[in-house]
């Protein structure tokens, strides 16, 4: 019996590590049902508008194959109309009541999204000591290949047989040489999901990253189809620091389930009197 009150002794005192990772302390007030995997709140925000951004519009207009920026896609940084669309998506963090402001900030490797996420905890007067920030490389860009910097007319010009490729396979699951398919994204963001219900059960999370993510992350939180998950892509530019939303619902099955809120919400954005913006991202090619 003195083995069996030990053990029970243990449960008791670790069965709250799910109620509270970040801080100095553990928050034993803040209760999580027992059942309970996912985040109470789970903010998915693509990064501000970038110079790739930009550099692609002037492609565009001017009709060339090629988008001019010499930079790796990791190393684009923000513009300077995408560092105000951050400051002031931060601005709306920091109004958030503290129950739901996050505690948990997961970003892209890219430097546009770093910038971002940095700019959004900096200007919400995020405390230090307040959340934990971890940089994820499986919530990474959509990989290109070879197609990498062309725009549309570069791809018909260059690979006429990959647009023919993507058109008979689709975007879904059309992969370029060196490349990645919708599919590819998925698969590494299933263990990026999982990590969310195993490690982020009852916090607050912030995703910042980018736009096939954004939907990506749709298709596998809400168990869509391709054609479903397609005709949000076709309906929806997903916006520059726009702000796709879950919260927790204990109702939604035997464990409860995350359910959607917000969807691309520019919001506050305009309430701050920045600039939307919803260019795909410079390597458009395929995605």
């Amino acid at each position: 019996m003195a083995g069996l009150d030990s053990m029970t002794e243990q449960i008791s005192r670790f069965a709250p590590l799910c109620a509270r990772r970040t801080g100095t302390l553990l928050d034993l007030d803040r209760r999580v049902k027992s059942n309970q995997i996912w985040p109470d709140f789970l903010y998915i925000v693509r990064h501000g508008e970038s110079a790739g951004n930009v550099a692609r519009d002037a492609a565009l207009e001017a009709g060339e194959s090629m988008i001019d920026i010499d930079i790796r896609d990791v190393d684009v940084p923000l513009s300077e109309r995408g560092t105000n669309q951050a400051i002031a998506l931060g601005r709306w963090f920091g109004a958030l009541p503290e129950d739901r402001r996050p505690n948990v900030v997961l970003t892209s490797p890219y430097l546009r999204a770093r910038h971002t996420a940095g700019l959004i905890i900096k200007t919400a007067g995020m405390k230090e000591d307040s959340y934990s920030f971890i940089v994820d490389e499986r919530l990474r860009e959509k990989e290109f290949g070879v197609l990498d910097r062309l725009t549309p007319v570069g791809v018909s010009q260059r690979f006429p047989d990959q647009t023919e490729f993507r058109r008979l396979l689709g975007k879904f699951y059309h992969r370029p040489p060196g490349g990645e398919s919708w599919c590819d994204v998925i698969l590494r963001l299933r263990s990026a999901t999982e990590m969310l219900s195993r490690e982020y059960c009852g916090e607050r999370v912030l995703i910042v990253c980018h736009t096939v993510v954004v939907l990506c992350m749709r298709y596998i939180l809400e168990h869509l189809t391709e054609n479903e998950l397609l005709a949000i892509d076709k309906k929806h530019e997903v916006a520059n620091c726009s702000v796709t939303s879950y919260e927790h619902d204990e109702s939604l099955g035997p464990r409860g389930n995350l359910r959607l809120q917000l969807f691309n919400v520019v919001a506050p954005l305009e309430e701050a009197g920045a600039a939307v913006t919803a260019e795909p991202d410079a390597k458009v090619g395929a995605r």
